[in-house]
């Protein structure tokens, strides 16, 4: 279960509900009936409008005979990560130092600065200039710049050179 829920923990435990009905073919009108809870309840949920309790969290597991406590984790993980990107709204670099088209693909007031920085990192420092630079590390810090760009296995040739400028 450990690995499962690394690789899924923060996604809301309704998605991972939705994908269990349709891989066992049930309907989720026709399985909320089963655990003898209402089908709004379990429509809600599967569109990750609500939240899974304990006590329907032990239900769910039980008739999809899956490991206890499976949905009431990962509704634990879901509820942490909220909560971090409540904590964290502000938590970003000087935006007004970084060019919109460095990250043209994305909306950079969207971006978990925390989460990606290793994409954000080798981002700027391949498409970024001086002042872009020197925000990130400022940012980020020197180290742990250091530490992700030396961890990156496929390095622009570019990014390389600003590694060793600024590093």
């Amino acid at each position: 279960m450990d690995a499962t829920i690394s690789l899924i923990k923060g996604i809301h435990p309704g998605i991972i509900l939705e994908r269990e009905l349709r891989k066992r073919n049930l309907g989720k009108g026709q399985f909320a009936l089963k655990i003898n809870e209402f089908p709004q309840s379990i429509t809600s949920i599967t569109k990750g409008k609500r939240r899974i309790n304990t006590a329907l969290s032990l239900k769910i597991e039980r008739e999809l005979n899956i490991e206890e406590g499976y949905f009431a984790i990962l509704q634990t993980y879901f509820d942490i990560e909220q909560q971090k990107k409540k904590n964290n709204i502000n938590y970003h670099p000087d935006l007004t130092l970084i060019r919109p088209v460095v990250f043209w693909d994305t909306n950079m007031n969207t971006i978990d600065w925390e989460k990606h920085k290793q994409s954000v990192i080798n981002r700027i420092f391949e498409k970024g200039n001086d002042q872009e630079i020197t925000e990130i590390i400022r940012f980020y810090g020197k180290d742990t710049v250091r530490d992700l760009l030396n961890q990156a296995n496929d390095l622009h040739p570019i990014a390389k050179i600003n590694v060793n400028k600024y590093l």
